[in-house]
């Protein structure tokens, strides 16, 4: 059975976006920008928990981190990523709205599935094969309903040191469960805490 996993990164106060995204804003208002740092200016001191994010055979995320627009895609819109997004593997884009599947440069490929998270998961862990790994890629809204639905192994948080105050919250309107730390370290621009979840 593959393994399911979410890596993601949260200001002190629970949140992992602001309000207001837009295409030139994609974590919103906020300073938002603040809590990718991590990855960006310490990449060295945060390498394992970098490699960490991208160890998955597949992986899922939210319509609203596949991008700004809601309601019909614009199909000039391929993702925030430019022509070679990060993934390098098989991505379930959770939407409302069909669009055809989307092929970029070094292997990743955009499915948008429009019938539920079960469905989503159901292909990507088809897509990681039977002992393959699937990351719940994110947003925060998006990680909350497999939490909610208990199809999470194992969450892994990234506390950046930055108080948002709005936006999209972490493990808003997940139910209340017993979990274990799995592991927790401390850098200068992140604090690195992983759970198993149940």
């Amino acid at each position: 059975m593959s393994f399911v996993f979410s890596d993601i990164t949260i200001s002190i106060d629970g949140f992992a976006s602001g309000l207001g995204q837009t295409a030139e804003k994609p974590f919103g208002d906020s300073p938002a920008q603040e809590l990718h740092r991590w990855m960006f200016e310490d990449a060295e001191e945060n390498a394992a928990e970098i490699k960490a994010v991208a160890a998955a055979d597949a992986f899922v995320m939210g319509r609203n981190m596949f991008g700004p627009d809601r309601g019909e895609f614009d199909l000039h819109w391929m993702g925030w990523w430019g022509p070679n997004p990060p993934y390098h593997g098989p991505v379930f884009v959770l939407s409302h709205h069909k669009r055809e599947p989307l092929a970029m440069e070094g292997g990743t490929t955009f499915t948008f599935v429009n019938d539920g998270i079960e469905a989503a998961l159901e292909q990507a862990t088809a897509a990681a094969g039977a002992d393959g790994r699937v990351s719940i890629a994110g947003g925060a809204a998006t990680v909350n309903q497999y939490l909610k639905a208990g199809l999470i192994n194992e969450l892994r948080t990234h506390i950046a040191p930055v108080i948002l105050g709005a936006g999209e919250r972490l493990l808003l309107d997940v139910p209340a469960r017993t979990v274990s730390i799995v592991s927790a370290r401390g850098s200068a621009l992140a604090t690195h805490i992983s759970y198993r979840i149940g």
